[in-house]
C-alpha cells in the first residue's frame, strides 16, 4: 500500500510547499525547471523538507528518465546498470539519496559519468557536502541549501493530508515533527489507522520511540554543541559526556562531534599539552573506521581526556591578532632578506641577501615591525 506521503507528493512547483528561496519566481530551481536546464546539483538540508520531491519535479519537467538510489544500499553495480540502459534521447537523472553515505571509491567511480554527461546527478544529503562529497564531484555540482519548514508551512502540509485535527493536536504535531513534513504525515496516517481519530493523545500513543527535540540545522543543534564545547573548556567531563550522549541519542553524525574535538584540541588546549591534538585526531580516525554504536566509546574517552587537560589559548589568540593585521594592512611587502630567490634575477634584486636562519632580527614587514601577537602564559 502506497504511503500517504507518497500519495500527496506535489507533482509541480505550484503545489510545492517551502523553500521559496529556491523555488519562488526567478529563483534558481524555478528558473532551471522552467528553462529545462540540465545540470547536476546537490540538495543539502534536514530530513523531510522536500529533497526527493524537488528531484522528482525536476526530472519530470525535463522529461528525463529518473533513477532513484539510496547510497546506504547502492553500489557500483547499480551505477553500471543505469549506464547500460538505453533511454533513447531522454537524459538520465540519478537521484542519489544520502549521497554522503557513498564512500570515496564509490564517488570516484561515479565521477566520470557525471563529467561526460552520461548521468545527471541530483544528490540529497543531511550532512555538509563540503566534508562528505569528494572535491572533484562537488566542483561539478551546484549545491542548494534547503531550510527546515516553518510552522506555517507545516500547517499547510498537514491541511493537504485531509485529516481533521484540533488546534492542540496540530500544535503538538508541528512541534514534535520539528520541521520534518514526512514525519508529520506518517504520524497522522498511523494515528488514523490505529485509533480512527486524531488527537494529541492518539498522536502521542502512535510514537514507537521518544525522540529528543533536535535537528541538525536548527537552534537545538547549535545550543547542544555549544554546551558540549563549553563544558570541555570549563574542565567539566560529566557535563561534556551528558551533551555528547544527548547528541548521539538524537542522531548527530559522530564525525561532526569528532571534528569539533580536533578543533578544540588546538583552540583551547594548544601548547600546554600538544598531544591533545594527537589524541583528538586518533578519536576522529577511530570514529571513521568503527562507526556507531561502538565509536561512542572512543568519543567518550576523548571527551574525558580533553576536558581534564589544562587549557591554553595563547597560540589561537595570537593567530586571531595576526589575522586582524593581515586583513587591515593587506599584502605588505615581505622583507627582501627572507624572500625566496630561485632565479638569478631575484638574487640580483637582493632577494634572500643576508639571510641567517637563526637570526634574532624582526622579520615582520616594516609597517608592523615590533608587533607582538603571541603572548605565552606566564
Amino acid at each position: 500500500m502506497e504511503p500517504l506521503a507518497s500519495k500527496i507528493r506535489p507533482k509541480n512547483l505550484s503545489e510545492f510547499v517551502g523553500q521559496k528561496h529556491l523555488t519562488g519566481e526567478g529563483k534558481p530551481l524555478n528558473v532551471a525547471i522552467k528553462n529545462k536546464h540540465l545540470f547536476s546539483f546537490i540538495l543539502w538540508g534536514p530530513p523531510g523538507v522536500g529533497k526527493t520531491t524537488l528531484a522528482k519535479i525536476y526530472a519530470n519537467a525535463l522529461d528525463a528518465c529518473l533513477y532513484e538510489l539510496s547510497a546506504v544500499s547502492a553500489g557500483k553495480a547499480d551505477i553500471r546498470k543505469i549506464i547500460s540502459e538505453d533511454t533513447g534521447d531522454k537524459p538520465k537523472i540519478l537521484f542519489l539519496d544520502e549521497i554522503h553515505r557513498f564512500n570515496k571509491a564509490q564517488q570516484d567511480f561515479l565521477l566520470p559519468f557525471v563529467e561526460t554527461g552520461k548521468i545527471t546527478l541530483v544528490g540529497a544529503t543531511t550532512e555538509n557536502p563540503s566534508f562528505e562529497v569528494i572535491s572533484a564531484l562537488l566542483s561539478r555540482c551546484r549545491v542548494f541549501v534547503l531550510n527546515e519548514l516553518s510552522k506555517e508551512e507545516m500547517a499547510g502540509i498537514i491541511k493537504m493530508t485531509g485529516f481533521k485535527l484540533d488546534k492542540e493536536a496540530e500544535e503538538w504535531l508541528i512541534a514534535m515533527a520539528n520541521g520534518d513534513a514526512r514525519q508529520a504525515i506518517t504520524m497522522l496516517e498511523n494515528a488514523s489507522e490505529l485509533y480512527g481519530k486524531i488527537t494529541k493523545e492518539t498522536l502521542k500513543d502512535t510514537l514507537q520511540s521518544k525522540f529528543l527535540r533536535y535537528d541538525k540545522q536548527g537552534e537545538e543543534h547549535h545550543n547542544t554543541i555549544s554546551a558540549f564545547i563549553k563544558s570541555m573548556r570549563a574542565g567539566q567531563p560529566d557535563a561534556a559526556l551528558y551533551y555528547l550522549a544527548r547528541m548521539i541519542t538524537s542522531g548527530e553524525d559522530p564525525k561532526f562531534i569528532a571534528r569539533r574535538m580536533v578543533i578544540f584540541a588546538s583552540e583551547d588546549i594548544g601548547l600546554v599539552q600538544p598531544t591533545a591534538l594527537v589524541v583528538a585526531n586518533a578519536v576522529f580516525r577511530a570514529v571513521e573506521i568503527i562507526g556507531l554504536p561502538e565509536c561512542g566509546i572512543n568519543l567518550a574517552t576523548g571527551v574525558v581526556y580533553l576536558s581534564t587537560c589544562k587549557k591554553d589559548r595563547s597560540a589561537y589568540d595570537a593567530y586571531l591578532l595576526a589575522m586582524e593585521d593581515a586583513e587591515a594592512y593587506g599584502n605588505l611587502p615581505v622583507p627582501l632578506k627572507i624572500r625566496n630567490a630561485p632565479t638569478k634575477l631575484m638574487k640580483n634584486l637582493d632577494y634572500g641577501k643576508g639571510y641567517e636562519p637563526y637570526s634574532k632580527e624582526d622579520f615582520l614587514p616594516d609597517e608592523i615591525k615590533g608587533k607582538k601577537y603571541f603572548l605565552p602564559k606566564a
